[in-house]
C-alpha cells in the first residue's frame, strides 16, 4: 500500500490500486485452483464470472479493507499447496501468521484437516501458527453477550447474495454427510460455524469470515456442475433456473454496489452504509481546507481517515459530529442530493 501512494501520490486511486490488483490476482488464482475441480473451461470461467459479481468482492475491491488481502491469500495458499512442497507452504503459513489477524481461522482449520489425515507434526504446526497469530494480534471476543445470529446470516446473504449463501451452505453441510475430506472444506466449513456460534454471543466482524466462504466457491461450482450433469435434459430445468437467479441476483447486487451512493436517499440512518465512512472522510477533508483548516483534533478513526487527505492531528481546533438531524447549527454540513449525511462544529481553542 506505502509503495502505490509512493509511486501514484496520496489520492483515491493509489489507494484503490493495490485492492483492485490483488481482486485481479485473486480471479486468476481461482480460474487456476478450479482446474482441480471443473474439467470444463467454460465451467471455470463462469465461477471467475460469479467470484467477480459477488457484490462482497466488488465492495473489497473498491473499498479498502483487509477481506481483500485474505481473499488473495486464501487463495495463493491452495494455488500453492497444489503445485509446491510442504516446505514452501508451510514458510507461506508462517508468513501469514505474522501477516494479519484473519489468517487464524485458516490455521484452526488446517488443523482440525491434518487431525482427521493423522498428520501429527502438520496438526502441530498449525496449532502453532494459530497460537502465535492470536498472542500477537490478539482474538475479539468481547463485549456484553447478544444474539446477532439473523443479522450474520443477512449480512452473509448480502455478500454473496441469498441463491449463492444457501448454495454454498448447502455444499457445506452435503460435504459433512459425505464425509467430505477436502483441505477447502476444512477451511471453509471451520470459518463458517466460528462465525455463527459467536454471533449468538456478539456482533461478527465478517469481513474476516466471508473470504472463507468464497474459498468454497470451486466446492459449490463442482457440486452445482455434477448435479447438473448426471440428469437428463427434462430434468435440468430447475438447475437452469438456479443459475439465472443467481446470475439475476449478481447483477443486481453488483450495480448496487457500483452506483452505492443513491442508497443513502433509502436509508433512514446514512451511518448504516457500508462505504459512509470513506465518503465522508473525503468530503470532510475538502470542506476543512476550504475553511482553511489544516489540523483537527476528533475521533479516532476519523482523525486516521483525515490524515491521508492531509488533515493532521492538532488540539487548536477541535472537531464535534453532530447528529445528521440536529437542529444545531454546523460549521460543516455534508450533503447528497440534498439529504444531510454528516455535521460537525469545528472549536478553535486558545491556548494561550
Amino acid at each position: 500500500m506505502k509503495l502505490s501512494l509512493k509511486i501514484f501520490g496520496q489520492n483515491d486511486f493509489a489507494l484503490r490500486f493495490v485492492m483492485i490488483l490483488l481482486h485481479l490476482l485473486s480471479a486468476w488464482l481461482l480460474y487456476a485452483i478450479s482446474a482441480k475441480y471443473l474439467a470444463l473451461e467454460r465451467n471455470r470461467l463462469w465461477l471467475v464470472a460469479v467470484f467477480v459479481l459477488l457484490p462482497g468482492v466488488v465492495s473489497a475491491a473498491l473499498v479498502v479493507s483487509y477481506a481483500g488481502l485474505i481473499i488473495f491469500g486464501l487463495f495463493l495458499y491452495i494455488y500453492v499447496s497444489q503445485k509446491l512442497n510442504d516446505y514452501y507452504v508451510n514458510m507461506l503459513l508462517f508468513l501469514y501468521a505474522l501477516l494479519d489477524a484473519g489468517f487464524v481461522y485458516l490455521f484452526v482449520g488446517l488443523a482440525i484437516f491434518y487431525l482427521f489425515q493423522k498428520n501429527k507434526i502438520l496438526f502441530l504446526y498449525n496449532l502453532f501458527l494459530a497460537g502465535l497469530s492470536v498472542y500477537i494480534y490478539g482474538l475479539n471476543i468481547s463485549g456484553v453477550p447478544s444474539g446477532h445470529f439473523l443479522d450474520t446470516i443477512g449480512v452473509y446473504s448480502a455478500i454473496f447474495t441469498p441463491v449463492i449463501f444457501i448454495y454454498i451452505f448447502y455444499t457445506l453441510y452435503r460435504g459433512y454427510l459425505n464425509d467430505e475430506n477436502d483441505k477447502i472444506w476444512y477451511i471453509a466449513s471451520t470459518a463458517l460455524l466460528f462465525s455463527l456460534l459467536l454471533s449468538f454471543r456478539q456482533r461478527v466482524e465478517l469481513e474476516l469470515f466471508a473470504p472463507y466462504l468464497i474459498l468454497a466457491l470451486p466446492l459449490a461450482a463442482k457440486t452445482f456442475a455434477h448435479s447438473y450433469r448426471v440428469r437428463l435434459t427434462n430434468f435440468r430445468k430447475r438447475y437452469r433456473a438456479i443459475f439465472v437467479l443467481a446470475f439475476v441476483f449478481l447483477i443486481f447486487n453488483t450495480l448496487i454496489v457500483m452506483f452505492n451512493k443513491e442508497l443513502y436517499l433509502l436509508l433512514d440512518n446514512p451511518k448504516k452504509h457500508f462505504a459512509y465512512k470513506m465518503h465522508i472522510a473525503k468530503k470532510l477533508a475538502t470542506k476543512l481546507k476550504a475553511m482553511n483548516i489544516s489540523c483537527v483534533k476528533t475521533s479516532q478513526d476519523m482523525q486516521k481517515r483525515l490524515k491521508f487527505y492531509f488533515i493532521d492531528k492538532c488540539d487548536e481546533n477541535v472537531l464535534q459530529e453532530l447528529q445528521p438531524h440536529s437542529s444545531i447549527r454546523s460549521d460543516v454540513t455534508i450533503r447528497y442530493k440534498n439529504k444531510i449525511l454528516y455535521k460537525a462544529n469545528v472549536t478553535k481553542i486558545n491556548n494561550k
